[in-house]
């Protein structure tokens, strides 16, 4: 019988999202910030932004206030620092007026202020504050458009930024001349400081001929007032080079390829060793292809690597959907892995978000066994038409092995591990 690996595959997830989590990560940069002659504002959005407003407390000895914005269920208890929460993918009524709060709390400021941001992924939903001219019920139309067309998160951001008030550096253009200072912890690929939460404190290299490539690219159905915002120079966003960009400094504090190494040293405890792919992006049924003829190859012949081998990455892959299933990235990724590696027995594996949520399901991932496909025929599920339903997450929750963790109030994105043993 071929091993069964779920409790390695869970501990190396859960030490990949605790390596990223704000009460490690964001104390160590604390103690470098000089305190101000004047006020600390604290303001950010993300799905870590609740759970990093209390690092800042607990840490953080000066007088303290502000707001920041998370997800629904996502919150986290604080004392001076208030917590608001608002819907992410798609922006809501909350999250506009919350942002419209963040933007008025550091306008006004001084030299002797500070601006403390907390930024992390999801900030770019939560943060919605349209543009003048644009509805919050036009963006929501683009934006779940965006979700379903396969765009890349920096093509969606490069849009998001252009129809908004506050994001592109636009923050920090409001919050001059105070100092500002922004903790990031990064959910995209490459770690690009502009596209995570779509860049509040960070100049802008995209222009708004790039947005409107993004929409022409995806055949987006824009409403008019998008696109007519979208044709004037009024929606470009402060460059690289702008002077309200002198005394803001932008400082990564976690990066999906740090808790790829946690899960890493894990597996190389276990008798395993790592083969880090490192941030990928792609669709997610195109990307299980590639991981599974790697899997196969090491199973079978040795190469790269002598078995047994973790095969481990990250980054952001997508769905183009088609089909009117349920299920994230995440799940639809295993699902396809588990197709491709029908009969071959032995591999398992799993693939998570590190928020805690796959998508807009309650479940961060799943798990894949190697006898998942054989216990799928016996209970007559039929995988491949579920898959092409793009219903992943049912096609697991009749297995038994939806991964459900709950918000784990931190977010390095998608995590991926496919463990091929020896072959016996």
């Amino acid at each position: 019988m071929s091993p069964d690996h779920r409790a390695l595959l869970r501990e190396m997830f859960d030490a990949a999202v605790g390596a990223a989590h704000p009460s490690l990560c964001v104390p160590p940069y604390l103690a470098k910030i000089a305190p101000p002659r004047g006020r600390t504002i604290v303001v950010g959005a993300g799905k870590a932004a609740a759970a990093m407003a209390v690092a800042v407390e607990k840490h953080y000895s000066r007088p303290l206030e502000g707001m920041v914005i998370t997800r629904y269920e996502h919150g986290a208890p604080t004392n001076h620092i208030e917590v608001v929460e608002a819907s992410h993918p798609v922006p809501d009524a909350a999250g506009r007026e919350a942002a419209a709060r963040v933007l008025k709390t550091v306008q006004g400021l001084t030299e002797d202020d500070l601006v403390l941001a907390l930024i992390s992924g999801g900030g770019s939903a939560l943060m919605a504050l349209p543009a003048e001219g644009v509805t919050l019920e036009e963006k929501q139309a683009v934006n779940k458009a965006l979700l379903k067309s396969g765009a890349t998160i920096s093509e969606m951001n490069s849009v998001r930024k252009h129809l908004s008030a506050i994001k592109g550096g636009r923050l920090a253009r409001a919050a001059a001349p105070a100092r500002v200072v922004a903790l990031m912890i990064s959910d995209v690929p490459g770690d690009d400081l502009s596209v995570i939460a779509s860049g509040p404190t960070v100049p802008d290299a995209t222009t708004r001929h790039d947005a409107l490539a993004v929409i022409a690219k995806y055949k987006i159905d824009a409403p008019a007032a998008v696109i007519a915002h979208l044709n004037s120079d009024a929606c470009e966003t402060p460059k690289p080079g702008d002077p309200i960009f002198e005394r803001v400094e932008n400082i990564l504090i976690a990066t999906p390829q740090g808790s790829l190494d946690a899960a890493a040293a894990v597996a190389k405890k276990a008798g395993f060793t790592p083969c880090i792919l490192g941030d990928l992006e792609g669709e997610s049924r195109d990307v299980a292809l590639v991981h599974a003829g790697i899997a196969k190859q090491i199973a079978l012949h040795g190469q790269p690597f002598e078995p047994p081998v973790a095969i481990i990455s990250g980054g952001e892959t997508t769905v183009t959907v088609r089909g009117k299933g349920k299920g994230g990235r995440d799940a639809e990724f295993l699902l396809a892995l588990t197709l491709a590696l029908e009969g071959f027995g032995d591999v398992s594996a799993i693939a998570c978000d590190t928020d805690g949520i796959d998508g807009s399901e309650d479940n961060a991932g799943a798990i894949m066994t190697a006898d998942s496909f054989t216990r799928a025929q016996k209970a007559g599920v039929d995988l491949k038409a579920l898959f092409a339903n793009n219903d992943a997450y049912t096609a697991f929750e009749k297995l038994g092995d939806l991964v459900v963790t709950g918000p784990t109030r931190t977010n390095v994105n998608d995590f991926r591990v496919i463990l091929a043993p020896k072959r016996v």
